[in-house]
């Protein structure tokens, strides 16, 4: 089976942000890098895959400046086969349809049987990149999975997606298919040593990327922190108390109960 794995490098959340001079992102100076979390949970997918069928190839991709094969060597050294790094300095200025593009246009040439996703990116957020590749490839997507198998005698993929309020939805797919992970999928393992000495002799390529096949339909004009507002109130006693102390600060300090 022919798995791609699609990942993002992403700042570590714990990072000190900073606005950019530009004022329309984080800058990237001084911060603290990792892969994307949710993409953890597809690349381990993958791997578990490739374990029940040892004759699968995976190929990691990943789209950004030259920081982000830090990113593939972990995808590596967790068991994927070989690297993609599609080299695009701007990657964070563009919007998620430009980044369902470039990964289209490489996926379509290689015939990829199961393509993994995170669900979202940490930083962007916008859970459109996956399904967005599924519509330019032609081909089904099931979204926001938390439960994955595969029968090996019938080639169906059985997953769950994740739903509002704690439900769930079991689909049956065959490939090709788009899956986008969600957290709790699995439990991602850490790289060994061993691995990580392994990932550095596997293919790692670096490809520029295809010129823009869509206009840009949107663009970031400003990018702030949330303002800073005034501390709460903690009232505290009986319960009668307590209401009388709210009505009062109602009439003092709003015109709920003027």
């Amino acid at each position: 089976m022919n798995i791609l794995i699609c990942i993002k490098q992403v700042p570590d959340m714990e990072s000190k942000f900073k606005i950019n001079g530009e004022g329309t992102w984080y800058d990237r100076a001084d911060l603290a890098w990792r892969m994307n979390e949710y993409d953890e949970y597809a690349v381990e997918q993958a791997v578990r895959l490739k374990e029940q069928l040892p004759n699968s190839d995976l190929t990691v991709l990943c789209i950004g400046q030259d920081q982000a094969s830090e990113s593939i060597k972990k995808a590596l050294a967790m068991g994927c086969d070989k690297g993609v790094h599609i080299a695009d300095p701007d990657s964070s200025q563009r919007e998620p349809i430009a980044i369902a593009t470039m990964i289209a246009g490489f996926a379509k040439e290689e015939l990829f049987d199961i393509i993994f996703t995170g669900m979202q990116s940490q930083d962007r957020g916008s859970a459109q990149v996956g399904v967005m590749v599924a519509e330019l490839l032609g081909i089904p997507a099931v979204t926001t999975i938390v439960d994955f198998s595969y029968d090996e005698n019938t080639g169906a993929i059985q997953v769950k997606r994740e739903l509002e309020g704690g439900s769930k939805a079991l689909v049956t797919a065959t490939t090709p298919v788009v899956l986008t992970c969600q957290l709790g999928l699995n439990t991602p393992r850490y790289p060994t040593l061993p691995n990580i000495m392994k990932a550095k002799k596997k293919e790692l390529r670096t490809v520029l990327p295809a010129p823009a096949a869509v206009d840009a339909r949107q663009e970031t004009s400003a990018c702030y922190f949330p303002e800073k507002k005034g501390g709460g109130l903690v009232l505290e006693g009986e319960i009668p108390e307590l209401a009388d102390k709210l009505i009062q600060l109602l009439k003092e300090k709003t015109s709920a109960l003027a």
